[in-house]
């Protein structure tokens, strides 16, 4: 029988709603989320559902809401007052949103984070292109404002001084940066032939360049390098979960190098699950095994065999 009463039975609820999101949508971030402790892996799947469910609205999936673009806001628009209204301790009928008020609640996320995000949406609808500052602008509402969110998980409950929180910070921005370039330049076909978006500043899609190409990674490597330098200073419920999502990235990043520019016009550039797996599992070793034990070629060879399972059997 269950004892919970019946708000604490809704809140299990919206918070499995919102782990069916993760798992559905991104294999990747799932498998890392993993490696999360219990407490933090709720409010992270919280505040991804909330994001996921937004971008969704934005990228076609409101058929409900309409197909025009103030059809489309106004379901946008909706979505964000209900998330306000949830993180300020209210009520959602909304399980996504109710899970990520509570996860809101718990870890001190406001509505400065939360209307830059929106914001971000918002502009999908209204831009097909970015100058400059339009593009940072862009980033920082659609991905690195999710970082911030994810720090305060991260620490939630754990002593931390306004130097380190700073660093964490600076170092969450960088990472979510990294992913949303990321994700620009292996979508580069879909966003500009099926949605009109053109993300870069200054650059054609259709003339897309190898040095174009080189010059955005660049940018890349570089947020990841600012984003590595950080994560040893993460709380250690959440740092493995970080260093393998840092590495699957920065897996994509390479590949990304190694494929020529006209070909992200024709395809998605991924990472193979037996890769992710093994990179996933090294991130996991190397948080076990001291640096001074750690044989520089061993991951590799070893942990492709390594039973999945085992890397997350403490972490359940």
């Amino acid at each position: 029988m269950d004892n919970r009463t019946q708000a604490e039975l809704y809140a299990a609820v919206a918070q499995e709603a919102s782990a069916v999101v993760i798992r559905r949508y991104s294999s990747s971030f799932s498998l890392a989320t993993r490696l999360l402790e219990k407490p933090v892996r709720r409010d992270v799947e919280s505040i991804y559902a909330l994001v996921r469910i937004a971008d969704e609205i934005v990228d076609g999936a409101s058929a409900g809401c309409g197909s025009a673009p103030e059809a489309i806001r106004a379901c946008l628009d909706k979505l964000e007052q209900e998330a306000l209204e949830a993180a300020a301790g209210a009520y959602s009928s909304n399980l996504v949103v109710h899970a990520f008020g509570l996860t809101a609640k718990r870890t001190g996320i406001g509505a400065d984070l939360v209307r830059p995000f929106f914001a971000s949406m918002r502009a999908d609808l209204e831009r097909a292109a970015h100058s400059a500052d339009s593009f940072d602008e862009y980033v920082y509402g659609s991905a690195e404002v999710v970082g911030l969110m994810c720090v305060r998980a991260f620490l939630q409950g754990k002593p931390v001084d306004v130097d380190r929180l700073a660093r964490l910070d600076a170092g969450a921005r960088r990472l979510g940066a990294a992913f949303q370039k990321v994700n620009f330049l292996r979508d580069l076909a879909d966003d500009y032939r099926d949605l009109g978006r053109s993300y870069f500043p200054g650059i054609s899609v259709d003339g897309f360049t190898e040095a174009e190409k080189h010059a955005v990674l660049d940018g890349i490597d570089a947020d990841l390098a600012a984003a590595r330098a950080v994560v040893p200073e993460l709380p250690a419920g959440s740092r493995t979960a970080v260093a393998a999502v840092h590495a699957l990235f920065a897996e994509l990043s390479a590949r990304l190098r190694r494929t020529p520019a006209g070909d992200l016009l024709l395809r998605r550039v991924r990472v193979p699950n037996q890769v992710k797996l093994r990179l996933i599992a090294t991130a996991w070793y190397r948080q076990q095994v001291p640096a001074a034990r750690l044989p520089v070629h061993l991951p590799a060879a070893r942990l492709r065999h390594l039973p999945a399972a085992a890397l997350f059997r403490s972490h359940r």
